[in-house]
């Protein structure tokens, strides 16, 4: 189940999370720019209707803007804090005239959040006559990382070996979130679907960020392109064909 925080004391009213988030980022978002909208009208109930029966339309309110906030695992592994710039037309007094303006808006990423996880700010859009402004939200992705691949609260690495090393013992070494490596000395014989779990070295579950998950390592093995004559007479010799 999610919770819908509204900390309303570090952020003031107006803004909701859903679930529970140090620079800034320079990406200008502009309205009507890249960030894809979904038509999910939401229906606002009007209470300052004029006096007098003149049928008023009720404002509706612009459909959400959406913006893709890619974090590293690092990031998920610890929490921070993105400061998302964003730039709105703002109707001025005169009722015709528009001005840019430029806000901050600050993401608390806490750790373990998922991909997918939505923030939204509500009301942040362009300010017009005849529309409510639109919700901002951020989506949460996951940044393509260089050694691991995010499965939930684990981290996967794919190790490579040689053939012969798969066959006969090696030792390979195992990168962490933390920037150190975790030596595992392999004895028994490496398969293609051979998997080694190292408890605890993943990423932090959402609901209890004391635990975290597995680094799976996964082994992608090296065969040889080609084999001369003499040594393919030896592994003929001596490789079983029977387990």
């Amino acid at each position: 189940h999610h919770h819908h925080h509204h900390p309303t004391s570090f952020l003031g009213p107006g803004f909701s999370f859903f679930n529970g988030f140090d620079d800034i980022d320079d990406s200008f978002f502009s309205f009507g720019g890249p960030g894809r909208s979904s038509n999910a009208f939401r229906s606002q109930s009007f209470t300052h209707g004029s006096p007098g029966n003149e049928r008023k339309q009720p404002r509706k309110q612009d459909p959400p803007i959406e913006h893709d906030l890619y974090l590293s695992l690092e990031e998920i592994l610890n929490g921070c804090v993105k400061k998302m710039k964003i730039s709105r037309k703002i109707l001025q007094p005169d009722g015709k005239t528009y001005k840019k303006e430029d806000k901050v808006l600050t993401i608390n990423v806490m750790p373990g959040w998922k991909a997918g996880t939505k923030v939204t700010f509500q009301r942040e859009g362009d300010h017009t006559s005849s529309s409510i402004p639109a919700d901002i939200v951020f989506i949460i992705r996951d940044k393509p990382h260089t050694h691991f691949k995010r499965d939930g609260s684990n981290i996967i690495f794919t190790a490579k070996v040689y053939l012969r090393d798969a066959l006969c013992g090696c030792k390979i070494k195992v990168p962490t979130l933390s920037g150190s490596t975790i030596p595992i000395q392999m004895k028994e014989v490496i398969k293609p679907n051979t998997q080694k779990r190292i408890p605890g070295e993943g990423l932090p579950f959402q609901k209890d960020t004391s635990k975290r998950g597995d680094l799976i390592v996964n082994f992608d093995i090296k065969f040889p392109d080609y084999l001369n004559e003499p040594t393919r007479q030896i592994l003929y010799d001596c490789l079983p064909v029977k387990s």
